[in-house]
């Protein structure tokens, strides 16, 4: 008896076809796995022996062997528990071969027969929507696939139900699209009281997807302004949302099949090891930059973070992917993500503060800051220094603007930048920070005051040819804001008081 059941494997984000090919015939009673396993998929024998026995079945006999094609791509699992309990209905009659052919099956198997939910779902939608076949997935994570478009989903709580579907004994309901709801709704920018010079730079940082560096003493606000960066970013489209949450689906983050169009906000600890951070380990899982794809990544206490970790992302930032090279896997993941990151001035966290500082400033600012490399100061578009929250301000009722009023200024503002990109024909461009090459000389024409101020500024500080660009870049987006259709002289001072400077002679 020979039976066959479509279903896939993984290698970070891509689908892998997988051909499982089930064979029962005579000899010694054995159930051997073969195509390069992992041991996952190897104790799935035990699941699906005890998920068949549920439903009265045993096993017959016989010499029973699972073949997963092609075998020299190695599996990893517990998604095929499903898939090989249904090629042996298949094979022993129970369920018809024909029903299953044109479906991509996934899923995990309880010892009670439960189809247990797993990572990976939406993905694995969107492939089989490509094939033009059907799905068949865990009860829970229907809705999931239905954001890939499939018209014929078949999400089952169990095994006998599943059974009994494709016999035409009962019929599954059709699950139907679920959003998950804002998790930023208590969220607002008139919650910070004081810090007007922060929040003018947030909203240019949210415009043009510019990274962003706070410094500042222990509770100056500047967490409570990172963690309302996403209440001012415009929503994710739909397209935006699938491929995040396909991420997310990924790495097993997708609660309930619900799809989620709030920007990513990932704030990860210092604690936080460098595969956890930019992705790893053995199956090559995506990281926190991947998580926080189209969103944005809080690095909070900065120079606290270990240093080879923070200088891995020096890469993630500039191309907007991480590859990752392993043994087993070689693994690339989207990673286009907004960092903001705030950090004390100095161990204490008081420099500065009459009556606080400690005994050794300001050498211990120099020391501590130093942990900070210049490649990767380099990186950010915006250094501010957050001061402390005058008591009056605290005590003061009146709240400032709130994240829809700078929202609003936000979008029209992206609006404007997409507008220009498609008028110069760069169709997959989306920000200023996006630019570029001859698209950014194309966006950023400067007047000759504009360009002598740049050139001076430049020169004296021995701005690096990237800070150059960022500058420009910046400058850019603070005309968008104001919906100017040149970068003038105000505009590039404006980017240049955001700039950090490395300490020098000239300073």
């Amino acid at each position: 008896m020979l039976a066959r059941v479509n279903t896939i494997a993984f290698n970070g984000l891509a689908t892998l076809d997988v051909d499982l090919q089930l064979q029962i015939c005579a000899g010694l009673p054995s159930f051997t796995i073969v195509g390069l396993p992992d041991k996952t998929i190897a104790e799935s024998k035990e699941r699906v022996r005890a998920a068949l026995n549920t439903m009265g079945v045993e096993l017959p006999a016989k010499r029973i062997t699972i073949n997963l094609a092609p075998a020299d791509l190695l599996k990893e699992g517990s998604h095929f528990d499903l898939p090989i309990a249904m090629a042996l209905l298949a094979g022993l009659g129970i369920v018809p071969a024909e029903e299953i052919a044109h479906y991509v099956i996934i899923g995990e198997l309880g010892l009670d027969g439960q189809i247990m939910p797993v990572n990976g779902v939406l993905p694995v939608a969107i492939h089989a929507a490509r094939r033009q076949m059907g799905l068949i997935c865990p009860a829970n994570q229907g809705s999931e696939a239905v954001w890939a478009g499939l018209k014929d989903i078949v999400a089952a709580p169990n095994l006998l139900s599943l059974v009994n579907h494709l016999k035409g004994v009962q019929q599954l309901p059709m699950p139907t699209a679920k959003q998950a709801p804002s998790r930023t709704s208590n969220l607002d920018m008139a919650d910070v009281k004081g810090q007007e010079t922060a929040k003018r730079a947030m909203e240019i940082a949210a415009a043009g997807g510019h990274n962003m560096l706070m410094v500042g003493t222990p509770g100056a606000g500047k967490s409570m302004l990172a963690a309302r960066m996403t209440t001012i970013l415009p929503p994710l489209s739909t397209e935006e949302a699938l491929e995040t949450c396909m991420i997310h689906s990924i790495a097993g983050e997708l609660k309930d099949g619900a799809l989620s169009f709030d920007r990513p906000y990932r704030d990860p600890h210092h604690s936080a090891s460098t595969p956890a951070l930019i992705g790893g380990g053995r199956k090559g899982v995506p990281g926190e930059i991947s998580l926080a794809h189209n969103g944005v990544l809080f690095l909070d206490e900065l120079p606290e973070f270990n240093r080879p970790t923070l200088e891995a992302l020096r890469q993630p930032l500039e191309n907007g992917y991480v590859t990752i090279s392993r043994v087993h896997c070689h693994t690339k993941y989207p990673a286009n993500f907004q960092l903001i990151a705030a950090m004390n001035p100095c161990r204490c966290g008081y420099l500065g503060v009459d009556g606080q500082e400690c005994s050794r400033a300001p050498k211990c600012a120099e020391e501590y800051q130093s942990k900070i490399s210049g490649p990767l100061m380099d990186r950010f578009d915006i250094y501010i220094q957050v001061p402390p929250v005058s008591p009056w301000d605290i005590a003061e009722a009146k709240s400032g603007e709130t994240s829809a009023v700078i929202r609003e200024r936000v979008i029209a503002a992206r609006k404007v930048m997409r507008e220009r990109f498609i008028k110069m024909g760069y169709k997959d461009l989306y920000t200023n920070s996006q630019l570029k090459g001859e698209a950014l000389e194309q966006a950023t024409v400067l007047d000759n005051d504009a360009k002598q101020l740049l050139i001076a500024f430049a020169d004296k500080m021995k701005l690096s040819a990237r800070a150059y660009h960022r500058t420009l870049k910046l400058a850019r987006t603070i005309a968008d804001l104001q919906n100017e259709k040149n970068v003038s002289k105000m505009h590039i001072a404006e980017a240049l008081s955001y700039r950090y400077v490395m300490p020098s002679k000239h300073v």
